[in-house]
């Protein structure tokens, strides 16, 4: 059941202030750390200064690719509660949650059931399991009923070209949260009437539970 969602991506400080500012504010916010190639990446001095904002009730969120050293020294005293970590295995998240202190959403790049299954791997070092495609920059979907039928022991994030207007009711029985970043933007840059539709399509489902 969908209780909430994170919006990803953010890299300027007037998104940043409407989202946390906003009557029915994501759970989450996230912010591209280390990802160059994302044209939603944050260099680090201009992390630093987003980051230094009243959050309110959200929760911030660093999302990383294979980080290495530097990168984790750089983020390692900023107001971050999760950790998002694509491309690493579990030795390497265990090393950086014991670290780093830090809650981990482990994401998942779906193609097939062999994908979902690595989830397995993870039980004992994830607070939050995030499925998403394989497009990482790019806006894609993955085949949702590839996971329909598991019972995970995590709450379940559901990521892959969701739209600021789709209706998530065909999501509701397997997310507990919902993952969005390009279906808030207009010609790539977040579109502040989208998110408004898009979180009050969050709260009405709410509502409806």
């Amino acid at each position: 059941m969908i209780k909430s969602c994170k919006i990803c991506g953010i890299s300027d400080l007037n998104t940043l202030n409407f989202l946390i500012n906003h009557s029915c504010p994501p759970r989450m916010i996230g912010f591209i750390c280390n990802f160059k190639k994302s044209p939603r990446y944050v260099e680090i001095n201009k992390l630093r200064e987003l980051l230094k904002v009243d959050r309110k009730k959200c929760e911030f969120v660093a999302v990383l690719v294979k980080p290495d050293q530097k990168i984790l020294s750089q983020i390692k005293d900023l107001n971050f509660d999760y950790y998002q970590l694509y491309d690493c295995d579990p030795l390497e998240i265990k090393s950086i949650k014991k670290e780093h202190s830090k809650k981990i959403i482990t994401a998942f790049t779906i193609q097939n059931a062999e994908d979902v299954e690595q989830y397995k791997k993870y039980e004992d070092i994830s607070d939050i399991y995030l499925f998403d495609s394989k497009g990482y920059e790019k806006s894609m979907s993955f085949d949702y009923s590839l996971i329909n039928n598991i019972k995970f022991n995590k709450e379940v994030m559901i990521a892959g070209n969701i739209k600021f207007n789709d209706n998530l009711e065909y999501l509701n029985k397997i997310a507990d949260i919902i993952d969005i970043s390009g279906g808030l933007e207009t010609s790539g840059f977040k579109d502040n009437s989208k998110i408004e539709i898009f979180l009050n399509n969050i709260k009405n489902l709410n509502n409806e539970t």
